[in-house]
């Protein structure tokens, strides 16, 4: 109920009276499920049963540390994250935009009620780091200043499905540009104006034990981003051995490459010799498109069962570009049906490496989230909740695997290209070691923007974008490493005590048949799998 969700009619309008009613209710639950005998439910009631719980300690931690009194992070927040759902919205009938029209207003109440939530934090000193802040801060500035046809909101009445008639299309078009002069252009001016003023409140430091309570809601969130009984020094701990690992794979290719340097020369190189940047934004979605084709060629020899639902290639919204990471993966719905979407960042080209993109693409569409959460949503046996709920050490962890299967897929072809895919690697296993360190080691920002730039060819744009990310999102950037440490140890599980019998489709297809799951059920359905 707390999340962001697209009502025919309305948007949905929370207050503090709402919160606390819904913590209740979470708490009530959550007692309620304590008392269920779990040995009469079927295999797949235990397996909602454990996503409901972990779900539900979630969302009380976050009640109790009030975090929905700061409802953005450092690279999306209330007033732009709607963005992302416009591919979900069927906007072919008249009918369609009429709604959108009775829509909209009800989403200027929810933006003013989330400033209402923000004020509330910083009058008890709960508010977010200036640096994040700044990026909001530039966002809402994007935001504000626009007209009506220029805003992404109005982006529905710049392109008409050719059933709809001129004079229903100037009809429309003057409503909405009515609804926008008089409401939205206002309340995002509103926006704007209100983040100017919380970022003389904002706080210097960065980490979460910075403030009451920090260091305990951290843990909890590792818990809730890895699902699994880990502490944050043995994450921090890994993280290490994982960069130690990786780079002596990484001194490996630049071995092979000829190159004439050390580490920090073959960095440099990459970070500044033309050859290895796109010199147009379509050149680069070219490139993505090119190796998504590619990528899917090969399905068929690693997966018994693949996806109905199609996806494409889009930039990053132009509103959001600025502050976003360099790719992500929108889904695609069944329901009215639209493809998933591969986002590629295009703005500021010289922080877009092309050796990067096989590593990208295979995570972000295809066998990494595409796949992944569209066979979720077309699971038939699974209560509603199980098709769309997203666990992070699951999913992230599965597209992260599947940069590694990348290998066995042939997309990595030049030296480059595979230190693309150790850099990626080696970006994930450094999250391990700086989002720790901000959030309870005592490390500057400046501290995580060396180790991330000392380590990895990421460009300085992206390494800055990502320690923000991390900065604004604590324990977040732990689950990709974790889950696909996890994924990785099972194979090799499922590989030595199978011998000839392993069929990686199979595997594939166990490790994704129920959905997103957290890693102790996913341990347990593969060692039944091994054991049967």
């Amino acid at each position: 109920e707390i999340g962001l969700g697209i009502h025919p009619k309305k948007f949905p309008i929370y207050t503090k009276k709402d919160m606390v009613r819904l913590e209740s209710q979470c708490e009530a639950l959550q007692e309620k499920l304590m008392d269920l005998d779990e040995e009469v439910l079927t295999h797949q009631e235990q397996i909602s049963l454990s996503i409901i719980q972990l779900e539900l300690e979630h969302s009380i931690n976050m009640f109790i540390n009030k975090r929905y009194q700061i409802p953005f992070n450092a690279e999306n927040g209330f007033f732009t994250e709607i963005f992302i759902y416009f591919n979900q919205l069927p906007f072919r009938e008249v009918s369609d935009y009429e709604a959108y029209l009775g829509w909209l207003p009800s989403f200027t109440i929810f933006l003013q009620g989330q400033l209402e939530f923000m004020r509330s934090g910083a009058n008890q000193g709960n508010v977010a780091p200036k640096v994040i802040v700044q990026n909001m801060l530039d966002m809402a500035a994007s935001l504000a200043t626009p007209s009506a046809k220029d805003h992404p909101l109005f982006k529905p009445f710049n392109h008409w499905p050719k059933r709809i008639n001129q004079a229903d299309r100037d009809r429309l078009i003057a409503q909405a540009q009515q609804i926008f002069t008089q409401t939205i252009l206002p309340t995002y001016n509103q926006v704007h104006h209100y983040f100017q003023e919380y970022f003389e409140m904002a706080q210097d430091a960065i980490g979460i034990n910075q403030i009451p309570g920090g260091e305990s809601f951290y843990q909890s969130q590792v818990h809730y981003y890895t699902t699994l009984e880990l502490s944050a020094d043995s994450i921090f701990n890994l993280g290490r051995s994982e960069v130690n690992r990786i780079k002596n794979n990484m001194m490996q290719i630049i071995k092979e490459s000829g190159f004439e340097g050390d580490f920090a020369a073959f960095i440099k190189d990459l970070r500044t010799n033309p050859k290895f940047y796109p010199k147009s934004a379509q050149e680069l979605l070219n490139y993505a498109s090119w190796l998504s084709k590619k990528a899917e060629g090969q399905l068929p020899r690693l997966f018994k069962k693949l996806y109905r639902t199609p996806f494409t290639v889009e930039p990053v919204p132009d509103a959001i570009a600025p502050n976003y990471t360099v790719g992500r993966y929108v889904p695609g719905s069944l329901d009215p049906p639209s493809p998933g979407i591969y986002w590629v960042n295009t703005y500021n080209l010289s922080s877009r490496p092309l050796y990067n993109m096989p590593a990208l693409t295979l995570h972000e569409a295809v066998p990494g989230h595409h796949l992944q959460i569209m066979l979720a949503k077309e699971l038939m046996e699974v209560p509603m909740f199980r098709k769309e709920n997203y666990i992070s050490a699951f999913g992230e962890g599965w597209a992260l695997y599947t940069e590694y299967l990348g290998e066995e897929m042939g997309m990595y072809t030049s030296p480059y290209e595979w230190f693309g895919r150790y850099t990626y690697e080696m970006w994930r296993a450094c999250r391990l070691v700086v989002d720790v360190g901000m959030h309870l080691k005592g490390w500057s920002r400046e501290q995580a923007v060396n180790f991330l730039l000392e380590n990895t060819a990421l460009s300085e744009h992206a390494v800055h974008t990502e320690i923000n990310r991390y900065i604004g999102w604590p324990a977040q950037a732990l689950s990709y490493k974790i889950g696909e440490l996890t994924i990785k140890s099972l194979r090799a599980k499922a590989e030595q005590k199978m011998g000839e019998r392993f069929d990686i489709g199979v595997f594939h297809d166990v490790i994704l048949r129920n959905g997103a799951v957290p890693l102790p059920v996913l341990i347990e359905e593969v060692e039944q799998y091994i054991n049967e």
